[in-house]
């Protein structure tokens, strides 16, 4: 049976050998994040204009990008790195086999739509990383785990892993389903059927974590 536990009252000591590596990779996608903000209500009104993007506003050409499918890849990658990497520490953590193929399902899904939003931002001739100047953007990236989150999912075993990674993913897909939000009028197909996977898979997903956690 899972118990639930509230991420900002665990405290878990000790050190993993085997996911070392897995949490250094995390911490730093988390460290990388840091300060970085989205607005999911205003898509294209002046957002880019720290010159992160090119700008495609204006075309009927649905398979171009606008300034908004750009940001949303941008930000979307290391959300998605992160659900890989808290993944990885499950398969090598987690002993629950609902867990293990859980994680590895999340596993399967997103890294390759990293690859596929990756192309996205090579077309449109702009950078994987947003930089800096979005104080003006109203909302931060939901669901990402913290530093202090990520080391104590690392350093937990057991049921308490478990519940720690149900927990932090249920939270990890709730923020990516406001994030989708962004992209609810893109003009550009790939850009909405990918939303519409995300929405569909985690939503169900969610559902299941929150089945599993009640058992």
């Amino acid at each position: 049976m899972f118990s639930r536990t509230n991420f900002s009252q665990t405290i878990l000591t000790g050190t993993n050998v085997r996911t070392a590596g897995i949490l250094a990779a995390a911490l730093a996608t988390t460290v990388a994040l840091s300060g970085c903000t989205i607005n999911v209500g205003t898509p294209d009104n002046g957002m880019m204009g720290n010159g992160s993007t090119t700008s495609m506003m204006g075309s009927s050409n649905s398979s171009e990008f606008s300034n908004t499918d750009v940001m949303f890849a941008q930000m979307m990658i290391p959300h998605h790195q992160q659900a890989v990497d808290m993944s990885d520490l499950a398969l090598a953590i987690s002993a629950n086999p609902e867990v293990l193929a859980l994680a590895q399902k999340i596993r399967d899904a997103q890294a390759p739509e990293i690859t596929l939003m990756t192309s996205w931002i090579e077309k449109a001739g702009a950078t994987t990383t947003m930089g800096h100047g979005t104080d003006d953007m109203g909302m931060g990236m939901g669901g990402m785990m913290s530093d202090d989150e990520m080391t104590a999912l690392n350093n937990a075993t057991g049921t308490a892993f478990d519940t720690l990674y149900l927990e932090g993913m249920i939270a990890h897909h709730e923020g990516a389903l406001q994030m989708v939000k962004m992209i609810s009028n893109s003009g550009n197909a790939e850009v909405k059927k990918l939303g519409d996977a995300i929405v569909t898979g985690q939503t169900a997903e969610i559902a299941q974590m929150k089945t599993m956690l009640a058992k």
